[in-house]
């Protein structure tokens, strides 16, 4: 006989809440920093994309090489430099930690500090100024103009608090024990 375990169905129906959310604050971001993104004056986004590996932002240049390892190539076009295969891997970048807090929500309820902005502000230090570096997927820090990280930081914040907005809306605020 086996037992069932309602641990399971929590992290279950928490990661299905967390991928809502997560589609919701990776679009919140998206569309944000592309608003951002276009009021820049042409010559710093010039000297964004003159740092980047290829042009490209991350998703882009892991799309890139993905792409490649299978014996292809994408080309991102239009006047931003886009594929759909770089634009996918933009939006699992936004899942991955989304999932991640989803599921960690109620055993570290601080990770909700600040109305999710502190998760935000996290992810931008983690990933934009430290591991895109470390990767290979992005320039040094101190490459990119200050709007850059202008704008990676507001996208960022904007991020956490859709997340956990969304999460309370779906889930209340989070709980250190729920009822099992």
């Amino acid at each position: 006989m086996t037992r069932h375990d309602d641990s399971d169905d929590d992290l279950g129906a928490a990661l299905i809440k967390g991928a809502v959310a997560g589609v919701a604050a990776s679009v919140a971001l998206d569309r944000l920093d592309w608003f951002m993104w276009n009021r820049l004056d042409p010559e710093t986004r010039q000297r964004t994309r003159s740092v980047r590996p290829d042009g490209l932002d991350p998703g882009h240049v892991i799309a890139r090489k993905l792409a490649r390892a299978m014996g292809t190539d994408i080309e991102p076009r239009g006047r931003d430099n886009q594929h759909p295969a770089g634009v996918a891997v933009h939006f699992a970048l936004g899942m991955a930690p989304a999932l991640a807090y989803a599921a960690a929500r109620d055993r570290a309820p601080g990770l909700a500090a600040g109305g999710g902005t502190l998760f935000g502000l996290g992810l931008f230090l983690a990933q934009d100024e430290g591991m895109n570096t470390v990767s290979g997927l992005g320039a040094r820090p101190r490459a990119y103009p200050w709007q850059a990280h202008a704008r990676g930081l507001v996208a960022h914040l904007v991020y956490g608090a859709v997340l956990e907005g969304a999460m309370r809306l779906m889930d209340g605020p989070p709980r250190r024990h729920r009822r099992r």
